[in-house]
């Protein structure tokens, strides 16, 4: 009981794990690989402009191919440059154009030079998770791609302040990486949250491990992330609109 006049004691906020996706959760990535995309529409349109190719087909056709060689190697950087190349290929193929090695070396250089991009930080990214800290959460980074560009990626946002040495990059972002992780490090299931704008590679797998997720929609989001979701949500599962949403959704939740 407190004393007349006075405020009542706050309940202490119980301290989560929460594991965070990088690209458009945190970074943004999408729209680089879709500016990538459009360059590389238009020079395929124009060098088969005798052969009524469109620039949606050209799309279609690399987004098979992608998705294909992402199924196959996971989250590897040559895979989206080389996906161009197939993709050239497999037109040069079914029209009969004559392939050549300089316009293929040069859309293999288009599509690394997507890596190049200068990152840029989602809405209320370092807010966010300058509150998250502060209330004393522990931050980790669990993100899929090449442990060197992420890396490269985490030094350029200045993430490490909040992370630190708690940085899980994989080429696949399956249930049981993730899996993998919870046992290693031996996280509390019921206090562990897998935050992320990927259905795909963030929620199901959260789901599946029986651990809570939060859900936030990409501002550009890539097909491939889109996907039924299955499973029953054993503990929390949020939908929210933006990163600013977070803190005071964890709070909630960790306070039922």
């Amino acid at each position: 009981m407190t004393k007349e006049g006075t405020q009542p004691l706050k309940q202490p906020i119980k301290k989560q794990t929460l594991l965070f996706d990088l690209d458009d959760t945190l970074v943004h990535c999408n729209k680089y690989f879709n500016m990538v995309l459009d360059q590389f529409a238009d020079l395929m349109t124009t060098w088969f402009s005798g052969y009524r190719l469109s620039a949606d087909e050209v799309k279609r056709k690399q987004y098979e191919i992608d998705v294909s060689g992402v199924h196959r190697h996971g989250f590897v950087a040559e895979h989206f440059p080389q996906s161009l190349a197939d993709t050239y290929d497999h037109f040069c193929a079914i029209t009969g154009r004559e392939p050549s090695t300089e316009e293929r070396n040069r859309l293999y250089e288009l599509g690394m030079s997507v890596y190049e991009q200068t990152v840029e930080p989602y809405p209320h990214m370092t807010e966010t998770l300058e509150r998250l800290q502060s209330q004393g959460h522990l931050l980790c980074l669990y993100t899929g791609g090449e442990t060197a560009i992420q890396h490269k990626k985490v030094k350029q946002m200045g993430l490490d302040v909040f992370f630190g040495d708690r940085v899980f990059v994989s080429a696949h972002k399956t249930t049981e990486v993730l899996e993998s992780i919870l046992r290693r490090y031996r996280f509390d299931r019921a206090t562990t949250w897998m935050i992320g704008n990927s259905i795909r590679t963030d929620i199901v797998p959260a789901l599946e491990a029986e651990i809570n997720a939060i859900y936030i929609p990409a501002l550009s989001e890539w097909p491939f992330n889109v996907v039924d979701i299955r499973v029953k949500p054993k503990r929390f599962f949020l939908k929210l609109k933006s990163l600013l949403e977070v803190p005071p959704a964890i709070l909630r939740c960790s306070s039922s």
